[in-house]
């Protein structure tokens, strides 16, 4: 089965979340991400695993998350 043509239009199909996390962090610092999305997982001992926690239960916060990665990489 082809996946690619369920979500055509969706730039984040196949994008998992660690992926996202892992670019955002090697291009932000934690206080960055912090500024940006206003959320304790990247205030409070931030760290991948705790954000990722956070973020599978909150889908308000995933979606801001995801949107500055698509603003990150459409700026790059």
């Amino acid at each position: 089965m082809d996946n690619s043509k369920e979500q055509p239009n969706n730039p984040l199909h196949g994008v998992k979340l660690a992926d996202i996390l892992t670019y955002l962090t090697q291009n932000y610092t934690w206080e960055d991400l912090a500024g940006q999305i206003n959320i304790n997982c990247f205030k409070k001992d931030p760290s991948i695993k705790s954000s990722l926690k956070f973020l599978r239960k909150t889908p308000w916060a995933r979606e801001k998350v995801e949107y500055l990665y698509l603003q990150s990489i459409k700026n790059k």
